[in-house]
């Protein structure tokens, strides 16, 4: 058990590999990823499948595809960004409502260090030395561990997070509309609903193995609602091609 003050955090835990904390951040962008991607995947197949429905022209297949990339990109990156600032926005409020504690009453905030420690198995008179080393700046961070889970450089980046999920999203819409506007007519539908349910397998099985979760479930439930949202969009596509025709 580590009960020393690294400069950045007051570790009172069992001692973990040096690259732990990266390759979980690492899993957690993987997943948003994951994530992001098979948004692209349904919305845009979906869209393109419904149009295709309606319409033999490639044209307006081709303008329904890209503008459906295109508007999903953005608001998957602008959805990010307001819920990531979000989040970021309450972790400083709490750094800042910690520090002032830490700053405005270093008696009580101590105090509950030491019963923070106590509750994890340190003796009192161990506990209170620990606190006693802390430098205000240590003591923050130790506040932050102990009580949130959280230390200061961990603040969610919106940018960063933003910049993914665009990214992922436009990874996964590539696969269908690629597919529906190179294959020739007769074939493109089937085809692309086929590249759609497999890609989903994938991104569902591949997510629920970055998560720790079964995966045939985690495939069973992308799978079906994909089904779900391209005949759907199909159904819809040939009633208006059929009406409008």
């Amino acid at each position: 058990m580590t009960t020393t003050d690294t400069g950045k955090r007051t570790i009172i835990s069992e001692p973990q590999p040096d690259g732990a904390k990266a390759l979980s951040d690492r899993l957690n962008w993987l997943r948003a990823g994951v994530l992001g991607a098979n948004d692209g995947i349904v919305s845009v197949g979906a869209t393109l499948v419904g149009v295709a429905a309606a319409t033999p022209t490639v044209t307006p297949v081709l303008l329904a595809g890209i503008a459906a990339v295109v508007g999903g990109a953005i608001s998957m990156a602008l959805g990010e960004f307001v819920s990531v600032s979000s989040a970021a926005d309450s972790q400083r409020s709490l750094i800042s409502r910690v520090t002032e504690l830490v700053l405005g009453d270093r008696a009580a905030a101590n105090r509950r260090l030491v019963e923070g420690y106590r509750e994890q198995g340190i003796s009192e008179s161990t506990a209170e030395l620990i606190v006693a080393d802390l430098s205000s700046e240590a003591a923050v961070r130790a506040h932050l561990h102990q009580d949130y889970g959280l230390d200061e450089d961990e603040v969610l980046n919106p940018g960063h997070a933003a910049y993914a999920s665009a990214i992922a999203f436009l990874a996964g819409a590539l696969l269908p509309l690629l597919t529906i506007i190179l294959l020739p007519i007769a074939w493109r539908i089937p085809i692309t609903i086929v590249a759609v349910i497999i890609a989903l397998a994938v991104t569902g099985g591949l997510g629920a193995k970055l998560g720790g979760a079964p995966i045939r479930p985690a495939i069973g439930r992308v799978v079906v609602g994909g089904a779900i949202a391209l005949v759907v969009t199909w159904g819809i596509g040939s009633l208006l091609g059929v009406v409008v025709g």
